[in-house]
């Protein structure tokens, strides 16, 4: 027997919710359309609008890092409240769709990642940790990659596995990005996160 459900594609485009489960995850429908051309139509559960959140706050987080003049100080408080808004976002619209899959387990440890890279990054600027400050895109990219590397482990998902193998490339692709990394990392993520949230992808 397969570890994965290779009944299914790693990615599609995602089929219409068929039964109650799916209905009771808090759709979010979009339908977009001028008279009677449709413009753009999909649905989003709530661990699609979970990466949704993610990816749109992290726009802000790297792009002020890459390209606004703004003190380490502010920027740190800056990455600190917003990523306690997208880890709280996370546990609340995550949460139904951890524990019927039983793996609630899942949202602790992406909770745990995020606190302790917020902590590392506060305390690498505040306290001036050089070696820190030189890898944040490094350390950001390599406790994503461990967090989607456990959830695809969990529920069975080569395209969860498969996104994490990116984040790992990604630390090795940094060093080539001269003084763009912060854009370099954070297109990376919200990519990642966008697609996620766009396609249906397998999982138990």
């Amino acid at each position: 027997m397969s570890f994965f459900n290779n009944s299914v594609p790693p990615l599609r485009r995602k089929q219409a919710p068929l039964n109650i489960h799916e209905l009771e995850e808090g759709l979010w429908l979009v339908n977009w359309q001028i008279g009677n051309i449709k413009l753009y139509s999909n649905f989003y559960t709530r661990i699609d609008q979970a990466f949704i959140i993610w990816g749109l706050l992290l726009i802000p987080m790297f792009a002020t890092a890459q390209f606004l003049p703004i003190g380490w100080d502010l920027q740190a408080a800056l990455w600190s409240i917003l990523s306690f808004i997208g880890t709280a976002a996370m546990v609340y619209w995550s949460t139904y769709w951890v524990k019927r899959r039983q793996v609630i387990w899942i949202l602790y440890c992406w909770v745990l990642l995020m606190l302790l890279g917020v902590v590392l990054t506060d305390l690498g600027i505040f306290l001036g940790w050089g070696e820190i400050l030189l890898n944040l895109c490094p350390l950001w990219l390599g406790l994503c990659a461990l967090g989607y590397l456990c959830t695809g482990l969990a529920v069975r998902s080569r395209t969860l596995l498969f996104t994490g193998i990116v984040h790992l490339l990604g630390i090795f692709i940094l060093p080539y990005s001269g003084g763009w990394q912060f854009l370099v990392t954070g297109g990376l993520m919200v990519v990642c996160l966008l697609l996620l949230a766009e396609f249906e992808w397998d999982h138990c």
